[in-house]
């Protein structure tokens, strides 16, 4: 999808490794892509299904995010909210114990099985395997500095900052309602960018695939715990 708010977020060429911006990069997301679509298929199914069963609405859901060279796209996820909540009209952050989360969406947040729909996301070309979560332009156009370089790189659907951060929730549970989206704009975004930048700044093919065994791990290992 086409921009159609432009706006010049990189005030400069961006400090990256030549993995970060290369085709090799690319064709290592289609591969991983369509193995995971192929081998994920099956339970996907399942999973729609399953959604479709338990509450009304569709079973996917899609927002505008920001994208690579500001340009906007529509992400793809399982609906994990009641349908009457899902959409961008509604609240922009969800915390743990928000209402709005459906009890099969709560078990598909945990185990991270909402993002599987993004594997789409990477075939098309909006997305990366690794790379920063993307988010709303309410949210991504508070960036200053290099933060804004951030937008030069295709969103992914794991990096180093969404490994720290994977208990986002749990910490935006701990903030009163009326000041999470400014706890989200002034702490957490800007350290979640820093890390990504970080990491496209040194990032290999070894980088990318040690990410995606530790995002693997943590899920893993967080349940078993």
């Amino acid at each position: 999808m086409q921009n159609t708010h432009s706006t010049a977020f990189a005030s400069a060429p961006p400090k990256a490794a030549p993995w970060a911006l290369s085709g090799s990069k690319r064709l290592f997301d289609i591969a991983c892509a369509i193995l995971c679509v192929t081998a994920a298929a099956p339970l996907m199914f399942v999973l729609a299904l399953v959604i479709k069963v338990s509450s009304r609405g569709p079973f996917l859901f899609r927002q505008n995010r920001m994208g690579r060279n500001d340009e906007e796209f529509q992400v793809l996820k399982f609906r994990t909210m009641y349908s009457t909540t899902a959409d961008s009209s509604g609240a922009l952050i969800t915390r743990s114990g928000d209402s709005r989360v459906t009890r099969v969406g709560g078990w598909l947040r945990k185990w991270k099985l909402d993002e599987l729909p993004q594997f789409v996301n990477v075939l098309k070309g909006d997305m990366s395997i690794v790379g920063h979560r993307p988010d709303m332009r309410k949210y991504m156009q508070t960036l200053t500095g290099q933060g804004r370089n951030i937008l030069c790189h295709r969103p992914g659907i794991t990096s180093p900052a969404s490994l720290k951060f994977r208990n986002e929730e749990q910490e935006l549970a701990k903030v009163p309602a009326e000041e999470m989206e400014q706890f989200y704009i002034s702490t957490l975004l800007p350290q979640k960018i820093g890390m990504d930048l970080e990491y496209a700044e040194r990032a290999t093919f070894l980088t990318d695939c040690r990410i995606l065994l530790q995002t693997a791990l943590s899920v893993l290992w967080r349940h078993r715990g």
